[in-house]
């Protein structure tokens, strides 16, 4: 038999089986005459073709395609010598070959000597402590009932999300620990006495007494709802809290053996939970990227995979039955738009083609210009409420200082909610497939949510470093507005998550609610028929949760225990979410693969870690550090104090630093590193060509089966007529 019918070797053992008897049934009447039967089937010719062209190539390498026998008989091989690594489990194979298997394992620890027999035993005991262990912590994992709730209702391209929210509680849950430990912990133990420690004040050593002024509290009459407007913008009392830089004015803590550097740790802790966010992103997506690598393109197979394997049996909810039937017809739908498209593409004529670029670059351009527009306004937003911010809070009334103070995060908001919807109208005059519109326009809209992040982040530092008509040589900085710069920027990422916190509940409670007790109590009017439910519409719903963990990752440097307060807005972002769905929306008729989805959210996450690495690595390398605030008042940036704490080693250790860090090491390394690179993608591309060869294999296998009912039908109708 060729390679094509060895998909399985139990099933094809199995249909040996089968067909063997109605071979020797027929005898020789029906096949004379007598000739090798195997060596008509399409699979052989197909393969004696191609070894004919790269014999060479063959017995260098050797070929994919075997005879069944020989394939089986390997495998069995491989699979007993294997016995002792893997479990029988793991092995793709029916019962009886499973106990086959095990009983040729027992008989093999019988002739083992005693220390073999006790490392087989022990190994095994720690495999199944490792699985039970999993097992337990399965029944741990936060929010498990009510994901697995949402997935039977709702399928699990829904479930992503809300697990995909779980990973965000988590990771911040982690940076906030990270954070804690090494930065407030020291601080708690001795502020409270707990440990027999002491704070070690910061020297001011050459410094302007102009730099070191930091006016926190204004004089004059509070009012009622100055608490408020505290506890919305992060100033006064809370400014002087440990939610802010500025709380951790010191230089260390001295123990009685050691001296904790504080200013080192606060670096440290900044660009562990950098470091931590980027590695647990990278792990979470290497499934969802191999997943998307192997994945066909093929649009036949595409179409077999919708019909015979698209449904999901998570599925128990009826109305989510129906909606998953909708979105199939969608799928298939967009599928054959998608191909229709592609025949139109092909059947362009030059003119058309270029109308259709030259229409696609206006309509680009447009799009720039929205960004270009947006960017612009949150500009001027940002220089207009810094300006103002001053001003004393008895000479407006509450609105206006809340207007003053949370301008930039309208706008910012304003514009993240009017660019998808002109986005999505200019799309349409494009003339994409509707796949590529779908990308094409998440991708706008990703850009648009985290470019905004960085646009007010880089206007503030913009505004830190300039000092109008003088100079800023006294301080570095404009000491004048930003005494201490790094706690108002601390403030503007906390006026963004609690702005961007409260416009999701008041959409919930003030628009997605009414917005279903309309269309279930009128239902008689047409118009609001036709607005609908809200849909639970899973992009829109992840950028906004992505938008939330950028600013969290900005803001962290400036604003510590900003980590907590994005933990607690996602656990209470969870459960309104979840409300929302089972009660005031409804699923988008555009379903997502659970797989697809989890590879998207965490390529969207790791864009936004990427944006947030910048703006903090120009502000930790390039902006003075405050002369008033923090601990690294005596730097002049916040990077210096990793150079001053090498000074401090062994000659023999900053040798060693100094080697690793200079052009001589870089070089080389970088060049290993794209050798190792290019080695993974020869590596990744030889994966592949072996994927479509095995699909080449199944796709052989069933013209077997074709070729052999074909035979077999033959085969009966001259028993038949031999008979007559």
């Amino acid at each position: 038999m060729s390679e094509g019918s060895t998909g399985d070797p139990s099933r094809g053992s199995s249909r040996q089986r089968a067909v063997h008897p109605e071979n020797m049934s027929l005898g020789s009447s029906c096949f004379s005459p007598p000739v090798n039967f195997l060596q008509e089937l399409p699979s052989y010719r197909s393969v004696a073709r191609r070894r004919t062209n790269i014999v060479s190539r063959d017995r260098q390498s050797g070929t994919l395609l075997k005879p069944t026998d020989s394939y089986s008989s390997q495998l069995d091989g491989g699979i007993t010598e294997n016995l002792n690594s893997q479990s029988i489990r793991k092995y793709a194979l029916n019962i009886s070959e499973k106990r086959r298997l095990r009983d040729i394992q027992e008989t093999q620890m019988k002739y083992l000597s005693e220390w073999d027999q006790w490392k087989r035993y022990s190994s095994k005991s720690w495999k199944r402590f490792l699985e039970k262990a999993r097992e337990m912590t399965t029944h741990l994992e936060l929010w498990r009932k009510d994901i697995r709730s949402i997935e039977g209702k709702f399928g699990t391209g829904i479930q992503s999300y809300f697990s995909f929210l779980r990973f965000l509680v988590v990771l911040n849950l982690v940076i906030f620990l990270i954070i804690f430990m090494l930065v407030l912990l020291p601080i708690l133990l001795t502020k409270y006495k707990i440990t027999n420690s002491t704070f070690v004040l910061i020297p001011f050593k050459d410094m302007d007494i102009q730099c070191t002024v930091y006016p926190i509290s204004s004089s004059g009459l509070i009012y009622f709802y100055s608490y408020i407007i505290d506890l919305l913008s992060g100033t006064g009392f809370l400014e002087e809290t440990s939610l802010f830089y500025g709380h951790y004015t010191i230089d260390g803590v001295k123990f009685q053996n050691f001296t904790y550097d504080l200013p080192l740790a606060y670096l440290i802790s900044t660009i562990a939970y950098l470091a931590l966010s980027l590695l647990w992103i990278v792990k979470r997506s290497v499934e969802g990227f191999k997943i998307s690598l192997i994945r066909s393109e093929e649009h036949f197979q595409s179409y077999c995979n919708k019909i015979f394997a698209g449904w999901d049996f998570c599925i128990t909810n009826r109305s989510m039955a129906e909606l998953k039937h909708s979105s199939l017809r969608y799928e298939l739908r967009a599928d054959l738009e998608e191909e229709r498209i592609r025949q139109k593409i092909a059947e362009r004529t030059s003119e058309e083609t270029i109308r259709i670029y030259s229409l696609r670059l206006l309509l680009n351009c447009v799009v720039l210009a929205v960004l270009a527009a947006c960017f612009y306004a949150i500009y001027l937003a940002t220089v207009f409420s810094q300006e103002h911010m001053k001003k004393e809070i008895d000479k407006m009334v509450f609105g206006e200082n809340l207007l003053i103070l949370y301008l930039p995060s309208i706008v910012i908001t304003l514009a993240n909610f009017i660019t998808p919807i002109i986005f999505a109208k200019i799309i349409h005059y494009e003339d994409y497939s509707p796949g590529f519109e779908i990308r094409l326009t998440i991708l706008r809209c990703v850009f648009m949510r985290l470019a905004t992040i960085c646009v007010l982040v880089f206007t503030l530092g913009s505004k830190i470093t300039s000092c109008g008509d003088s100079t800023c040589e006294l301080c570095g900085y404009n000491q004048k507005l930003y005494p201490c710069w790094e706690t108002q920027v601390g403030q503007e990422m906390y006026k963004l998550m609690i702005f961007d916190f409260i416009i999701i509940l008041a959409v919930t409670l003030f628009v997605d609610f009414p917005r279903k007790l309309l269309v279930t109590y009128c239902a008689s009017s047409k118009l609001i028929q036709c607005w609908g439910q809200q849909e639970f519409a899973i992009p829109d719903n992840v950028l906004g949760i992505v938008y939330g963990q950028t600013i969290c990752w900005i803001g962290a440097f400036f604003s510590p225990l900003l980590p907590a307060v994005a933990t607690l807005k996602f656990v209470i972002i969870f459960y309104v979410k979840e409300l929302s769905l089972l009660y005031t929306c409804r699923p988008s008729p555009r379903q997502f693969r659970a797989s697809n989805s989890n590879f998207f959210f965490l390529l969207v996450l790791l864009i936004g870690l990427c944006l947030a690495i910048i703006p903090l690595t120009i502000s930790m390398s390039r902006i003075p550090s405050s002369k008033a605030c923090g601990p690294f008042t005596n730097f002049n940036t916040t990077w210096e104090v990793i150079p001053l704490t090498v000074s401090t080693f062994p000659s023999s250790l900053q040798t060693l630093i100094h080697a690793v860090t200079s052009e001589a090491f870089a070089v080389p390394f970088f060049m290993i590193i794209c050798l190792v690179m290019f080695y993974f993608i020869a590596l990744a591309g030889a994966h592949k060509r072996v994927v479509v060869q095995l699909r080449e294999q199944l796709f052989l296998e069933s013209r077997d089966k074709r070729y052999l009912i074909q035979k077999l039908t033959e085969a009966q109708r001259d028993v038949r007529s031999q008979h007559a």
